[in-house]
């Protein structure tokens, strides 16, 4: 197939509402027919989603004349071209854009945010070939990308090829935009959005502290510049890494009080390191990438999970933590795995590759059959970098698998095979982790984390209730609901639970407590009343029909969840703690004693 020159263009100046003008323009089409092609999805969110279903307008010319040619739609997501010949070829488009989601297409009279999937096709079978992007914006916007600037005006644009247009997104309109040098290396900070609490120097200096640690943490940093995208608005979404960028969306006022900016610092760490893991060590099957349809693989827990374990890590050894806090993040990750009652349904492995259907698409019976893969691949980690550090007497850790997978694997630019890591690690190691990954990485057993905290002179376990407390256990249900227009209604009713041994199913909705009246705000306080071992009347309507359901209260799940040092640790565990936390360790502090952040 002959190679072909590749321009897109966008057009931000003339909007009808938030539909912009799009267009790819071929040169040296040699082919009777060119496909264009809109992606399903995009690396880093592993699902399909309906990105097509914004265009509209598609019409294509052909030669100097822009003779009209035949276009046909041959797919949900595809337009094929008859070319006639024509060695030029161009086609036009509109896509409504108004999503300020992290992969998103933004147009506003103020704002464009670009990611290339969502609104710049692929031309089929000419992928792997060098694109050029066009921009025609209003003359007061900047343009903030790490795509290789071509010419400044019109602001223009190269990648290398079509993976890397999708991994570069572009933001254009007013932002604010701060720059730091971590290591020498220039990190842009770009802050669009109106509003936002945040302190600029503390912004610096903190990303700046992020950057550092994370590249002392893996020993090397592939990059000659970065950005940090932050999207300011009123509805949260997270982020999702690139190879050079990432981008955040964020509530405008996360950066006060410290326990929001906290919540921001975890999101930047955990999608800065992806960098390494998962941009560049990463699934061989994500070393090439099929846009159109699922590539599942098996080692998204490493790839998300122990990243989420070394972003809180990362935040420790830049001291963003202290100790006490530290560890306060990790007795709340755990707790996130022991509250869901489908935790030991599938292992890492199958929760891994189901991700696509399970992951991003929970439903009512997702807590009871599933757990995330982030959420249970970070408390994996955390253990599996203790049982190494506990075996080899800290002579290595999980960072030292790390920094050989990035030495090995992602700087080289090889894929990790399906059932390599366990082998790379114990290379990495020295150890025999086979029992280890059998089971808590292949397998389902539940992960004793007393255990494996004892190597580090911790026990963990559930927070008691302070002995001065005056209010009442209330009893406990066991179900999750949401109030709508004031009633009650069950979203979810957990496995094993009073609720799910009494029959109540999702959609129930509740209106009487032994014949009160009660509502989703009054149930906390209706429970008190009916402490663990009350029998309870509920009154409910399933499908519109007044049911009663009787059942006996059983004792609510722990609140919160510990590490608390040992009475006695040994020598050993001392130094595993100093290594692992990066502090000394220290015998355990009053009961009462305020959280040190």
């Amino acid at each position: 197939m002959s190679r072909v020159r590749i321009r897109y263009r966008v057009d931000a100046t003339q909007r009808d509402g938030h539909r912009g003008r799009f267009s790819v323009e071929l040169e040296g089409v040699s082919s009777p027919t060119v496909d264009l092609v809109v992606p399903s999805w995009v690396p880093g969110s592993y699902k399909l989603v309906n990105y097509v279903r914004g265009f509209r307008d598609v019409v294509a010319r052909g030669g100097s004349d822009a003779s009209r040619l035949a276009t046909e739609r041959v797919g949900s997501s595809r337009w094929r071209v008859r070319t006639e010949g024509h060695a030029q070829v161009r086609v036009d488009y509109t896509v409504y854009g108004h999503e300020m989601i992290t992969e998103a297409l933004d147009l506003t009279p103020d704002h464009l945010f670009l990611n290339a999937a969502l609104s710049l096709p692929y031309v089929d079978g000419h992928q792997g070939e060098p694109v050029e992007l066009e921009l025609h914006l209003p003359p007061e916007w900047r343009v903030v990308t790490e795509l290789e600037e071509v010419r400044s005006r019109p602001p223009t644009y190269r990648a290398r090829d079509y993976d890397e247009l999708v991994d570069s997104p572009v933001d254009a309109g007013r932002p604010v935009v701060l720059t730091v040098r971590p290591q020498g290396i220039p990190h842009r900070i770009s802050l669009c959005g109106e509003g936002g609490n945040y302190e600029a120097h503390r912004l610096e200096e903190d990303l700046t502290k992020v950057a550092e640690a994370a590249m002392r943490l893996v020993g090397d940093s592939p990059l000659s510049s970065y950005t940090f995208f932050v999207h300011l608005t009123d509805v949260p979404d997270g982020g999702l890494e690139h190879a050079t960028s990432n981008s955040g969306v964020v509530s405008r006022n996360i950066f006060q009080p410290q326990e929001r900016y906290e919540r921001f610092l975890s999101l930047e760490s955990h999608e800065y390191l992806h960098l390494y893991n998962v941009k560049r060590i990463r699934p061989r099957v994500l070393t090439t990438f099929d846009y159109t349809k699922e590539s599942p693989t098996r080692l998204l827990w490493w790839m998300e999970g122990t990243t989420d374990y070394f972003s809180d890590l990362v935040l420790r050894r830049a001291n963003l933590y202290s100790p006490r806090r530290y560890l306060e993040e990790e007795a709340k990750m755990a707790k996130n795995v022991l509250d869901a009652p489908g935790r030991g349904s599938l292992s890492l492995e199958e929760l891994s590759q189901v991700a696509w259907t399970d992951y991003y698409f929970p439903y009512e019976e997702t807590p009871n059959q599933s757990v995330s893969y982030y959420y249970k691949g970070h408390l994996v980690s955390l253990c599996l970098d203790l049982e190494i550090r506990h075996r080899s007497e800290t002579a290595a850790s999980l960072e030292t698998v790390l920094r050989t997978l990035w030495n090995e694997y992602g700087k080289p630019g090889r894929g990790v095979g399906e059932d390599e890591l366990q082998s790379i690690a114990e290379r990495a190691t020295g150890l025999d982790l086979a029992e280890f990954f059998a089971r808590y990485v292949r397998g389902t057993a539940e992960v004793d984390l007393d255990r494996f905290s004892r190597y580090a002179g911790l026990t963990f376990g559930a927070k008691p209730r302070p002995a001065d407390d005056p209010s009442p256990v209330p009893g406990y249900l066991g179900v999750r609901h949401q109030d709508q227009g004031g009633f009650l209604r069950v979203t979810q009713v957990l496995l094993d639970t009073p609720a799910h041994r009494a029959g109540v199913s999702p959609g129930d909705e509740i209106v009487a407590v032994n014949g009160s009246k009660v509502t989703a705000s009054s149930l906390p306080k209706d429970l008190e009343a009916c402490p663990p071992g009350s029998s309870v009347d509920l009154a409910l309507f399933r499908r519109g029909y007044l049911h009663h359901v009787a059942l006996t209260t059983g004792t609510p799940p722990p609140e919160k969840y510990q590490f608390v040092p040992e009475e006695q640790p040994t020598d050993r565990a001392k130094k595993v703690y100093a290594a692992w936390v990066g502090a000394p360790w220290e015998p355990r502090a009053p009961a009462d004693a305020p959280s040190d952040r």
